[in-house]
């Protein structure tokens, strides 16, 4: 009878949720080029300021730039917390924007105030903040993108270069 293998340690969560699922893209055939687009179209995209949208605009972006899907949506949501770090401060920062800094300020207290007496002008301060928030995330996502893409490439050929020495076929 053969020994069986040890079994192997679950690792940390980041490994586990982060690491090992890039390694697994970087196996499923993707380029380092690729693999970088994925990314520094994913974070972006898991920043933007509409909450319920970060899946629909992955997956869109993915299947048409023939990109992998999960490999996408899973760089996204991994952004979740930060999208709600930078909700707030984009929204307030779009009201001021899209409100040439007249009107009332995008606070809790003035918003219960306004949805209390005049409810179309709160739903209006929403919808500038809005607007504004998604303005200004496309305005720094771009950046953030080409930043991305470009460091990241060299990084994902060094792995799959590692990668590649590593594994004997």
């Amino acid at each position: 009878m053969l020994p069986s293998a040890p079994p192997q340690r679950p690792g940390n969560w980041w490994r586990r949720r982060v690491v090992d699922p890039v390694r697994n893209i970087l196996k499923q055939g993707l380029t380092p080029p690729q693999l970088a687009l994925t990314m520094a179209l994913g974070i972006p995209m898991g920043l933007v300021p509409i909450l319920g949208i970060t899946t629909l605009l992955a997956t869109f972006t993915a299947v048409r730039l023939r990109l992998n899907v999960a490999a996408m949506l899973i760089v996204s949501h991994l952004m979740s917390p930060f999208q709600l770090i930078v909700l707030i401060p984009l929204m307030r920062l779009g009201a001021r924007l899209l409100g040439n800094g007249q009107g009332p300020e995008l606070t809790i207290d003035q918003l219960s105030t306004l949805f209390k007496h005049d409810w179309t002008s709160a739903l209006a301060l929403l919808w500038r903040a809005g607007l504004g928030a998604v303005l200004l995330w496309v305005v720094l996502s771009i950046p953030l993108g080409l930043l991305l893409y470009f460091a990241l490439k060299p990084v994902f050929r060094r792995l799959l270069a590692r990668q590649t020495v590593a594994t004997p076929l």
